[in-house]
């Protein structure tokens, strides 16, 4: 699954860090492309176990993270337990079935 991260329209540079939970039943490879967020900043990627994050070329990754984890197994447990770890989820998004995941992060 690619996860294709861009600020939204109002912000040039996305310039703070963020926090992904990428959870799946299945293991995954994420495959992180990136626009327009600045080198450097702390980014954080869990993924539920047997998954993992390759990113695309370039300096993105020397700043961001990945770790397993064991997840909740219902949506709404994931849920409450990102707010308690997190103390705010900004975004919460559910697929079935995909291929190409587009967030826009920003303010």
């Amino acid at each position: 699954v690619t996860l294709h991260l861009n600020p939204i329209s109002s912000v040039h540079i996305h310039q703070k860090p963020l926090v992904f939970l990428l959870n799946s039943p299945l293991p995954l490879v994420w495959k992180i492309k990136t626009e327009r967020l600045a080198p450097g900043i702390r980014r954080l990627f869990f993924v539920s176990l047997g998954s993992v994050v390759q990113f695309e070329k370039g300096n993105f990754s020397l700043s961001a993270e990945t770790e397993e984890k064991l997840f909740p197994e219902k949506n709404e447990h994931l849920l409450q337990w990102a707010q308690k770890e997190y103390g705010a989820v900004t975004s919460f998004t559910e697929l079935k079935i995909s291929r190409n995941i587009y967030i826009k992060v920003g303010e």
